[in-house]
């Protein structure tokens, strides 16, 4: 059995790896590019140098990732067009989310900076509105025109964040903010997907005979047979997902060709597959879909000219609606309060933190070190662009756009070329993906009866694919698996050679302690709108709090750059090669220079062989 290393060894070991790199595990702020320069560096850096090459790389992987990216968006955003509905009172539904989605989408893939991010519906967003639409009423002013004010202020603050520069501030996040947010994303993705504890999506809630879908059914359904086949279904598509994405490394069928095709197409096959047999082979057996309206026009009917009522709600005895809202709010219909524009500024400060956390977070997760893009960041420009574009759809009655996780993490990997243990050697930075997926999206609300056709439960199989895919790559979750493994077997990462095991843990303890604080408040529905708030708490703890618990080269081994981390590498290699080096040399010289009483004793029994010879 080993002895402990005495506290003097220990100690001068520590001293050592903290000055292998200078200002190892500390965090620092870029200086300011104000005064608009930020913004004019971000469009001539990305823009401007790359927008050819990102719009002229069409090949089989775009195809892929378009169709991919199109299955990914098109059911969040009518889940979230329906919620809206039932939220603001029918001012805003799927089709309004599903027009602010494609519009900002297609703008977003031929301007934006970042064309890898996707634009889309958030919670935080959803709960947001509500606040608005709450608002208005304890003012006595229409909802849609507190909330456009309001889109104004919000779009000035972006700009004038933008043009100072504060999105550098984003980029104090580090690795552990960064995977608590990605893990957080991965839990949702996998809770709506299996069963959500908080709400009634997912597979296995199919099941309970409470179920929504349930309802309103003829006397013959069977909610049983429609929750099996649910279940079987959803994992139907994520195990044929993984199996013809296998085929990739595999030496099954005659060429490349063919194995690369069925991992790039592996998610349509796979939907393509499981609603064939939904619809032609199991027909009888009734299963949720896409709730989508029969036409495109704005969501509020009208009940009068004046479009003050909605109808059937306001006017239950009349046969039809009168029509519908027009596309263009009116700003100057606050019933006579002239305060209402100024009194907006107060909740737009409130929901461009909200923005800015979102949209931050989510651009800086994505362009991590590890995900190997090569076509830089745009902070700036973006978040100007963002600002606008939810200024027009507040003018538009359409719902309010950020950079979204989970699709962004889905179009990452998408045009991603890994490893086979999953780490990106390259990515394909292309704006053809984003554009032609939202264009698909557009002419789809010409077609919305056709997309009924797709079962939901499908979809969550999806869904729960993307969200098992992501987990291998985010160190939090590989970090959390050591609890449960043998020490000997721990994989040969980085600080699993050099850290000791129990201050991996108590890192990983901390990192499980603030995420299960965002993800508490993210499901409490009173205190959700705050839960970005909770997530950037992790931006100020890991400057202040975590230095003084762990050293600074720990804190680089497990949360820093990959380029910082091999430096440490190198030099630490070489400063243990130094003292073997030395050792070699000094039994070495003395091998050849032997002990005056070892050339002695040779000569004396040189001598007696010599006699003993003659």
């Amino acid at each position: 059995m080993c002895n402990p290393d005495p506290p003097e060894k220990s100690m001068r070991i520590e001293t050592e790896n903290s000055k292998l790199v200078a200002d190892a595990g500390k965090i620092h702020l870029d200086a300011a590019q104000g005064m608009g320069r930020g913004i004019l560096s971000d469009i001539k850096t990305t823009v401007g140098t790359h927008w050819r090459s990102e719009m002229t790389n069409l090949n089989q992987k775009t195809i892929a990732v378009t169709l991919l990216l199109f299955i990914s968006v098109i059911a969040p955003t009518l889940t979230f067009g329906a919620v809206y509905g039932n939220v603001t009172g029918g001012n805003m539904g799927a089709v309004e989310t599903l027009l602010g989605t494609s519009w900002v989408g297609v703008t977003y893939a031929l301007l934006g900076g970042m064309p890898t991010c996707i634009m889309g519906s958030t919670g935080p967003l959803l709960a947001f509105t509500v606040v608005i639409f709450n608002f208005a009423e304890q003012m006595d002013v229409p909802f849609l025109t507190l909330n456009a004010w309001v889109s104004v202020w919000l779009g000035i603050y972006a700009c004038t964040a933008a043009f100072f520069d504060l999105t550098r501030l984003v980029k104090l996040a580090t690795r552990f903010t960064d995977e608590v947010f990605a893990f957080l994303i991965v839990t949702i993705f996998v809770m709506d997907a299996l069963g959500d504890p908080f709400s009634d999506v997912g597979i296995l809630r199919y099941m309970d005979p409470n179920h929504p879908s349930h309802e309103d059914q003829p006397d013959d359904y069977n909610y049983l047979a429609t929750g099996l086949l649910s279940i079987i279904l959803g994992l139907g598509t994520t195990v044929l997902t993984f199996f013809f994405r296998s085929f990739r490394y595999s030496s099954y069928f005659c060429s490349d060709f063919i194995r690369e095709s069925l991992y790039d197409f592996a998610v349509t096959l796979a939907v393509i597959t499981c609603t064939f047999f939904a619809i032609v082979v199991f027909n009888e057996i009734e299963l949720e879909s896409l709730s989508v309206p029969d036409t495109f026009e704005p969501t509020y009917a009208c009940c009068t000219e004046s479009c003050t009522t909605f109808w059937p709600d306001d006017c239950e005895d009349q046969a039809e609606a009168f029509g519908t809202r027009s596309w263009i709010v009116d700003y100057g219909d606050i019933n006579g309060k002239a305060w209402v524009p100024f009194a907006a500024a107060g909740p737009a400060a409130l929901a461009f933190v909200l923005i800015f956390l979102d949209n931050g977070i989510t651009w800086h997760l994505i362009n991590h070190p590890s995900s190997n893009l090569q076509h830089g960041d745009s902070y700036n420009w973006d978040l100007c662009l963002s600002g606008l574009f939810n200024l027009v759809n507040g003018m538009m009655g359409l719902p309010w756009l950020v950079a979204t996780t989970v699709p962004c993490i889905i179009h990452l990997n998408g045009l991603a070329t890994k490893t086979r243990t999953g780490s990106i050697i390259s990515v394909q930075e292309t704006r053809l993906t984003a554009l032609f997926a939202h264009v698909l999206m557009a002419l789809s609300l010409l077609v919305l009866p056709v997309l009924r056709l797709l079962p939901l439960p499908v979809l969550y199989g999806v869904f729960l694919f993307m969200g098992l895919s992501s987990l291998p790559n985010i160190q939090f979750w590989n970090r959390v698996l050591l609890f449960f493994q043998q020490p000997s077997k721990y994989p040969k990462t980085v600080f699993a050679q050099y850290m000791e095991k129990k201050r991996i843990h108590m890192y990983t303890g901390l990192q499980i302690l603030f995420f299960s604080g965002v993800f508490v408040v993210q499901n409490i529905p009173p205190i959700a709108i705050v839960f970005p708030l909770m997530t950037l708490a992790c931006i100020p703890a890991r400057m202040f709090l975590f230095p003084k618990i762990f050293t600074g080269w720990e804190l680089l081994l497990l949360d820093g750059d990959d380029d910082m981390i091999a430096e440490w590498v190198e030099k630490k290699e070489r400063a243990l090669d130094q003292p073997l080096l030395a050792n070699i040399n000094m039994s070495s010289s003395k091998e050849a220079a032997p002990e005056p009483d070892d050339v002695e004793a040779f000569e004396v029994e040189a001598f007696d062989e010599e006699e003993m010879s003659s």
